[in-house]
């Protein structure tokens, strides 16, 4: 399953909690990259992302629901969420580094 650097963000942050996350947590990602988005595309992008999370089956959105929308305010992690956080965490990292070409 291919997931999104965000979506690992998600995971890994989720990961050992076995109470509900409040979405706020993950706006902290935009912190760590280095070119964030700007304005409401952060909402945009986050809200599209644990829904895609949700029809996969890895986590499990808790908040309100209207005639027209979704507003995810917590998440849980499935047992299928679990053990992908868990496959991720064992993973080794890539670090930036640049090929130098003589």
């Amino acid at each position: 399953m291919k997931l999104s650097g965000l979506q690992k963000y998600i995971l890994k942050n989720s990961y050992g909690r076995e109470t509900k996350i409040p979405r706020s947590r993950f706006y902290k990602y935009y912190e760590i990259i280095k070119n964030p988005p700007k304005g409401e595309d952060k909402i945009k992008i986050l809200t599209k992302s644990l829904e895609r999370m949700i029809a996969k089956g890895l986590i499990i959105g808790q908040g309100e629901v209207t005639a027209r929308k979704w507003y995810i305010k917590e998440i849980r992690l499935t047992n299928l969420g679990h053990r992908t956080a868990k496959n991720l965490l064992g993973e080794q990292t890539v670090l930036p580094l640049r090929n130098k070409r003589k």
